[in-house]
């Protein structure tokens, strides 16, 4: 099971990145295009379909590497146990908001089965709001591996580099 879910970490980090440089190419040769008076129509709806996975994709590479935006000046001036004990709070706060997103994301993903994406005949949308659960199981298992390894850890490793005061 653990090499399952290594290769789908490596699955994942290779499309987010890929998604990010087609969209961005995409975005760049539809802004020439309409430039010298040829758009490219069908290049911004894909743009928006990658970005709408890129978004959900790296969210979660970025949790699992604890690269989120975070304030800490103020959690790093309290004691170990109290820090320890806010970030398990903070860690299930996240998973039931996950858990909601997934829930509600699935319902979108089925209610949106009928309808197309941009116009394109074929392409649901649905395989752009089947992004949301994706992205968001994913991250719900990043945030329950984390709070795992809190707990076996204990509250004397502590994730704060220092006591806040440098933060100032």
């Amino acid at each position: 099971m653990k090499t399952l879910y290594q290769h789908i970490l490596a699955a994942e980090v290779h499309i987010a990145k890929w998604a990010l440089a087609v969209l961005s190419a995409l975005v760049l040769v539809s802004a020439v295009a309409r430039t010298i008076g040829a758009p490219v129509q069908w290049a911004v709806d894909a743009a928006t379909f990658l970005f709408a996975w890129c978004v959900f994709l790296g969210s979660d590479v970025a949790m699992r590497n604890d690269k989120l935006f975070s304030i800490e000046v103020l959690v790093c001036r309290l004691p170990q146990k109290m820090q320890y004990g806010l970030k398990l709070i903070n860690q299930a706060v996240i998973v039931a908001f996950l858990v909601f997103l997934i829930v509600y994301g699935l319902q979108l993903s089925y209610d949106t089965r009928l309808r197309t994406f941009q116009g394109i005949p074929g392409f649901s949308y649905t395989w752009v709001t089947l992004s949301v659960p994706v992205g968001c199981l994913l991250m719900t298992i990043t945030a329950i591996l984390k709070i795992r390894k809190q707990l076996k850890d204990g509250y004397k490793n502590n994730s704060c580099t220092g006591n806040g005061k440098e933060l100032l």
